[in-house]
């Protein structure tokens, strides 16, 4: 009897440690992209004062290739037990599975999702070399040159492809898809004049135009942003059809705890209120979203992926 007492006083006391305990050990944060893209950027930007107010360390795992669905179904596939998480965008929950058959995973099935955590237009940009400066001479040079311009973007299914193939068909030109592992190296090869614009993350690309390495021509939002000074919306650049926005946020695989979940989503909000963070993104054209709940993020994205999976199917692109 006494050791049946003993056990069951144990059990008790140690149920609220469990409950509190969490995480004791670092979380492994997947990036799809390799560094120096926009979603790398915004992981380490978050990752470390995340990691300060868990008490554990974020460990950034860059996984990238095909359009960052290789890091999707990693996490897909990774234990349920909130020690590993994703930070994707709309190519890996909405495009991927439309353009990609043979994916390993299924976003709805196979995700939860914690927060948003950041919005922002991507920037169009060419090398100096090509001579237009503004959206309506590089629609006047592309149909003029019909399948000579080469774009770069971070892979198939990415949001700059999306962004790029939905440009063809609006302004109604041609021009040839050159798909990277990330941001960065699509950037490195625009800067290398191996090809001769990209739809870019800003993070990519901002440094580069300031630079003078990189020419911007406009966002792909309908308006500007005061995020992004200097470069108009499409409206303004005589593209007034033309209107996309992309996002990154945080998801776990499904069967994480829900406390688990609900720790996460509160210490990344907490981050994301962080004054210093929201002044960092926005140098560098990326402002911080966070989500009230995870219910909230859900339900956002289960209504944004009609967006994505629609523009899609009417583009046809497909994984090459």
């Amino acid at each position: 009897m006494r050791a049946i007492l003993f056990l069951l006083t144990l059990v008790a006391a140690s149920a609220p440690a469990l409950g509190q305990g969490y995480p004791v050990k670092p979380i492994r944060l997947v990036v799809g992209f390799a560094p120096g893209g926009a979603a790398d950027a915004a992981a380490r930007a978050i990752g470390e004062p995340l990691g300060r107010i868990l008490g554990q360390t974020i460990v950034i795992d860059n996984r990238p290739g095909n359009g960052s669905s290789l890091a999707a179904e990693l996490v897909a596939k990774a234990p349920a037990d909130g020690y590993t998480m994703l930070i994707a965008s709309p190519s890996s929950q909405s495009v991927n599975p439309v353009i990609n058959k043979n994916l390993g995973y299924v976003p709805e099935r196979d995700f939860i999702p914690v927060t948003k955590v950041t919005s922002s237009p991507l920037v169009v940009v060419v090398h100096p070399s090509l001579p237009v400066h503004t959206v309506a001479e590089l629609i006047a040079y592309a149909k003029q040159n019909p399948g000579k311009l080469n774009y770069g973007t971070s892979g198939n299914g990415s949001a700059p492809h999306m962004a790029a193939v939905l440009f063809s068909r609006v302004a109604g030109v041609q021009m040839v898809h050159v798909p990277f592992k990330g941001g960065g190296p699509a950037s490195q090869s625009l800067v290398a004049g191996d090809v001769q614009l990209s739809f870019a993350t800003p993070p990519s690309v901002l440094p580069l135009v300031q630079a003078g390495r990189l020419r911007g021509l406009a966002i792909t939002t309908r308006a500007a942003s005061p995020s992004i000074p200097g470069l108009p919306g499409m409206e303004a650049a005589g593209l007034p059809g033309y209107d996309l926005t992309f996002w990154y946020g945080f998801f776990v695989p499904t069967g994480t705890p829900a406390e688990a979940v609900r720790k996460l989503h509160t210490a990344t909000n907490q981050v994301l209120q962080r004054p210093e963070l929201k002044q960092l993104m926005a140098r560098e054209g990326t402002d911080v979203e966070g989500s009230k709940s995870p219910e909230e993020f859900a339900a956002f994205t289960r209504e944004n992926a009609k967006l994505w999976q629609q523009l899609a199917r009417d583009t046809g692109a497909k994984v090459d």
